[in-house]
């Protein structure tokens, strides 16, 4: 009996490992027509919920499609990920594809420059991206 139960739980184990990996593989993806945009998250840089962010940050495609652009749209975000009751000053993140003629598929790797009371830090992220006409 006992054979059989940690059997059982070492697939168990196996199982929710696999499932773990391939979750934390998981791309996130968008899809753009042709002059189109869409918001991609909030752009925001707290220290105990409060903005330590020196002016607007700077985005930087790495890699991505010809015609994609990045940009941010100042304004007030919730740091949601913190745990924040109260808005702060940043930004949303704007991806707009320009004239496209033919459907290309590619991936997006950007990289966020923030200046900030701590000094400067970097992040960055990638997406799948299907844009179309």
């Amino acid at each position: 009996m006992s054979v059989r139960l940690n059997t059982f739980f070492m697939m168990s184990a196996v199982a929710l490992a696999s499932s773990a990996s391939s979750a934390a593989y998981a791309q996130q993806s968008i899809a753009l027509k042709s002059g189109k945009s869409t918001d991609l998250g909030p752009i925001y840089w707290v220290a105990q919920c409060r903005s330590i962010v020196l002016g607007i940050p700077d985005v930087e495609i790495l890699e991505g499609p010809p015609g994609l652009t990045l940009s941010i749209r100042e304004g007030m975000v919730l740091p949601r990920k913190q745990n924040c009751p109260t808005e702060v000053p940043g930004g949303i993140l704007v991806a707009k594809a320009g004239e496209v003629k033919d459907p290309v598929q590619g991936r997006l790797i950007y990289r966020i420059k923030y200046k900030t009371k701590d000094g400067d830090r970097q992040l960055s992220n990638t997406y799948n991206v299907s844009l179309f006409p």
